[in-house]
């Protein structure tokens, strides 16, 4: 296994990587959702979209939260036309969303090319309570293939429903996904593949990667979050490694 970390805008790295070169496109990019005005949406950054206020962490900040929707969408239409043209014939993208803008990255995939295949949901138990509405305990998945899906390169059968969180002690980022619920998302890539996150972040979709035993190649726009990714994938390395070379040496007296 291995990694490569680019730190950059998303669609110019992407100009850069070979056509058919990746397996997999998996990402979480900013939702540019939430907000009752057009003032709220292009004015709040977003710690103030997804934090609440007496949240006690000092997690960086991100760009790229500020748009209105047709810059969006069209703007996310660029980015996943390009990943389309580096993913091999029938590679797969698992693309993160929520309720209020499901639609326009519906949209997005499909005009890049993509066939959109289906929409999975992800759980997350520990999601807040709201007094006399329901509990917005679900982000959803669409996911989508270049092309027909080949199952005899990835003979698996996987749930359309995912559940975990993401612990806030030890979290990095302010969207970060939880490590166990991306290794299972990975397993869409053909084993031994190469997996692509556009919007790496803090490196979780990497670490996940690396530890299920893909090589990762990663982009990310902020080098705070570059630092954190390049870090949390070096860790994860070394710990694949470590757990090759045991089973290689085999367990001493």
């Amino acid at each position: 296994m291995s990694f490569s970390l680019h730190q950059g805008d998303a669609l110019s790295v992407l100009a850069t990587l070979p056509d058919n070169s990746v397996d997999a496109v998996i990402t979480d990019p900013p939702y540019n959702s939430g907000g009752r005005t057009a003032k709220e949406r292009t004015s709040r950054t977003a710690r103030q979209k997804y934090t609440s206020t007496d949240a006690e962490h000092q997690l960086a900040d991100f760009p790229g939260e500020n748009m209105d929707q047709r810059s969006f969408t069209f703007w996310l239409t660029q980015i996943l036309t390009e990943a389309h043209r580096v993913t091999k014939p029938s590679g797969t993208l698992l693309l993160f969303t929520d309720w209020r803008q499901a639609g326009s990255m519906s949209d997005a995939l499909q005009a890049g090319g993509w066939t959109w295949r289906g929409t999975l949901a992800w759980h997350k138990p520990q999601a807040r309570p709201q007094k006399g509405r329901f509990k917005q305990s679900c982000e959803f998945i669409h996911w989508a293939s270049k092309g027909a899906v080949d199952a005899d390169r990835n003979p698996v059968y996987l749930p359309g429903l995912y559940t975990g969180s993401q612990p806030r002690k030890g979290r990095q980022h302010i969207t970060q996904k939880p490590v166990e619920v991306m290794r299972e998302l990975v397993k869409i890539c053909p084993p031994g593949g190469t997996i692509l996150d556009f919007c790496a972040g803090s490196g979780s979709t990497g670490v996940a990667a690396l530890l299920e035993g893909y090589d990762f190649i990663g982009i990310e726009k902020t080098k705070h979050y570059t630092d954190i990714a390049e870090n949390r994938l070096t860790e994860a390395l070394h710990a694949v490694s470590s757990q090759d070379d045991y089973a290689l040496a085999g367990p001493t007296e």
